[in-house]
């Protein structure tokens, strides 16, 4: 039913769409994108790296709804499982939900788009901070900078928390902002203690269409909608981009940043930066969860 940069939709047969079913298969493909486009190659594995990671990020938030249902039924005295086998391990069967607009960013170190910003207006997305801060330097508190959401083919918007309460309306903006700064507390506490610093993270919710209960969606606290450091590296005393220390698309970032002006079709990405790339991925994946 839907194709987006990396994850597609499937709906069972019968369904007319989206709004005609109760369960909506979530396929995550090797796909990578960076700078709003999707890349060539994709990354060996990535789609059931991702899809691992997100299921054990789900188990540890279980103070907070999420979308998953389960992907097995009983038939009779036989467990039948309803993810397709060729699809799965890289597959999350989950309920639809009327999405929100948001794309809920939570920083809690400064880098990246945020520290251009503040070596220009001392702030991040509007939100004044201290002076002297450094690239790289962890926020007095995580910060919630919301984007709006745009459709496929138009770059995201960083927004105003009022721009969201026009969005949403104030319970709902107030309420976004709360789950997003809590999932990223007790998300970058959890992977402290393995030796990785979550610097900053983005979450979609939804409202489930039977309660209106707001709801976690789409990927959590993964490498391609968070940007992981490691924390023996950030200890150094260097920022972990000059360490190459990242455990997410950093890589594909950098790389794409030096060799292509963001004009026309990106370039393809050499063997040993999707190479390498994975590696981290998997580094992360086994940092984490001890697997």
């Amino acid at each position: 039913m839907y194709s987006g940069k990396v994850r597609d939709l499937f709906v069972p047969a019968g369904a007319s769409g989206l709004a005609d079913t109760d369960s909506v298969l979530v396929v995550a493909s090797d796909r990578v994108s960076a700078f709003d486009h999707v890349l060539e190659p994709g990354i060996p594995g990535k789609g059931e790296l991702l899809t691992t990671l997100s299921l054990w990020w789900f188990d540890r938030l279980d103070d907070v709804p999420n979308h998953l249902i389960p992907d097995h039924a009983l038939v009779g005295d036989r467990v039948v499982e309803r993810i397709p086998e060729e699809v799965s391990g890289r597959s999350m069967l989950v309920k639809p939900l009327d999405m929100f607009p948001i794309e809920c960013v939570v920083r809690g170190y400064l880098t990246g788009s945020g520290w251009a910003e503040y070596r220009e207006s001392q702030s991040v997305c509007g939100i004044p901070l201290p002076s002297g801060l450094r690239n790289g330097d962890r926020l007095p508190e995580p910060i919630y900078t919301p984007a709006w959401k745009a459709p496929l083919g138009r770059h995201d918007e960083n927004i105003s928390f009022e721009r969201t309460i026009e969005l949403v309306g104030p319970d709902v903006a107030e309420e976004l902002r709360r789950l997003s700064l809590h999932v990223y507390r007790r998300g970058a506490s959890i992977a402290e203690a393995r030796g990785v610093i979550i610097a900053d993270t983005k979450f979609e919710f939804g409202a489930d269409r039977v309660t209106g209960e707001i709801t976690l969606a789409d990927e959590v606290l993964t490498s391609d909608s968070s940007r992981y450091w490691d924390a023996a590296a950030y200890a150094a005393g260097e920022t972990p981009e000059e360490r190459m220390a990242s455990f997410d698309k950093q890589i594909v970032r950098d790389w794409l940043a030096a060799n292509w002006d963001r004009a026309g079709t990106p370039p393809e990405l050499p063997a040993d930066i999707v190479a390498r790339t994975a590696a981290r991925y998997r580094e992360l994946l086994e940092r984490l969860t001890g697997e």
